[in-house]
């Protein structure tokens, strides 16, 4: 098992602390470290920081919406790869997600998909290598 203080860092906002859970385990299970954040004032404060792989945001927060939040983290840095891994499904809400500035949009709760996607994002970003929207 890789050092936790080496894997890269991959912040993932929900207001569900039930998907939060799983989603720290999801993510530890995949080789990342998860940096958890349940509001947009906490998301804005991590990916201000700096040093992560990927932001994984849901669709719905309490406090505002991840559309909103892609738009403000995309206002700071635009290199970061942003997946929606959300319930909202609807066309007009994976649009919205990629137009948001988002390479990636998965329906919860596809589990097949999110391992991959999650590693394609973070090795293109690696590799700097243009981004490409998709809905996995």
């Amino acid at each position: 098992m890789t050092d936790i203080s080496a894997r890269k860092q991959v912040l993932c906002v929900d207001d569900d602390e039930d998907t939060r859970d799983l989603m720290r385990v999801l993510l530890d299970t995949y080789g990342y470290q998860a940096v958890i954040a349940s509001s947009v004032s906490d998301a804005l404060d991590s990916a201000r920081s700096g040093g992560l792989a990927l932001f994984i945001l849901d669709h719905w927060l309490t406090e505002s919406n991840g559309i909103e939040l892609c738009k403000q983290i995309r206002s700071f840095d635009s290199h970061t790869p942003i997946m929606f891994y959300s319930g909202a499904g609807y066309g007009a809400d994976i649009q919205k997600g990629l137009n948001a500035g988002a390479q990636a949009y998965l329906v919860k709760p596809d589990f097949d998909h999110l391992k991959p996607t999650i590693d394609r994002l973070v090795e293109e970003a690696g590799r700097n290598q243009p981004f490409v929207s998709s809905l996995m």
